[in-house]
């Protein structure tokens, strides 16, 4: 399967030399039983043709989907061509943006930052997930989604991220944690964020939180299991 990676974002620089960028932690999470493609949407460079991919992920981004930004309203465009056509998988800022695309919305939360190990509890198993009650990921977020695309289905969530995957018919899933986000690098995240987005508190309690195993194996099956599945789909 070739998957495009919608590259809507990048880790801070001095991070870069040591994680690589977010297309690169995809291809790790997913394995090399796949072929790749990277579009650096910031740039402003989307896929041609739905068809130049098999499937698509959005990335994470540093950005708001109601921010300014010239790119945005474009990749919205792309993804509300691509629902019910291709497969696609949104992760942070992929599932805020693929939610607006889709009729849904998100909003910067009054809840503040959601830093560290997040879990969610499984209210609707998909086909493509396993039995699993509960899942846990690094997750690095302040932004949410507040409200429910038309066909969307909420799969699981918390108390603080209600919304946190999604499914949208047979094609198109979200996560709004980062099973792509290795402890290291979720923990360098947070480091190089201490006392300016968060307070000490917070930065150490996240810090502490992702030391406790996490589910990203997991949900790098089922996100392969979506994948795969979605695009014999569409082939038939």
């Amino acid at each position: 399967m070739r998957i495009g990676l919608l590259e809507t974002g990048e880790p801070p620089e001095s991070l870069i030399p040591a994680y690589g960028r977010y297309g690169g932690m995809f291809q790790r999470l997913l394995g090399p039983g796949h072929d790749y493609a990277t579009f650096d949407v910031q740039a402003g460079v989307l896929p041609k043709t739905l068809g130049a991919c098999d499937a698509y992920i959005v990335t994470g981004s540093s950005a708001g989907v109601y921010d300014d930004l010239p790119w945005i309203e474009p990749l919205k465009g792309f993804l509300a061509s691509a629902r019910d056509q291709v497969p696609l998988v949104g992760v942070c800022f992929g599932h805020q943006v693929m939610a607006e695309a889709f009729g849904g919305s998100a909003v910067k939360s009054d809840k503040g930052w959601g830093i560290g190990l997040q879990s969610y509890s499984v209210s609707k198993p998909a086909a493509w997930m396993d039995d699993a009650a509960h899942v846990s990921a690094p997750g690095s977020h302040q932004d949410q989604v507040v409200a429910l695309a038309p066909g969307g289905q909420v799969l699981a969530g918390s108390d603080f991220t209600p919304f946190g995957v999604l499914a949208y018919g047979d094609k198109a899933i979200s996560m709004q944690f980062h099973p792509e986000f290795d402890p290291a690098y979720a923990t360098a995240l947070i480091e190089s964020r201490r006392g300016a987005r968060f307070s000490e508190e917070q930065a150490d309690a996240a810090v502490a939180s992702l030391a406790a195993p996490n589910d990203s194996r997991r949900i790098a099956g089922w996100i392969d299991g979506f994948l795969t599945g979605a695009a014999k789909a569409t082939k038939a």
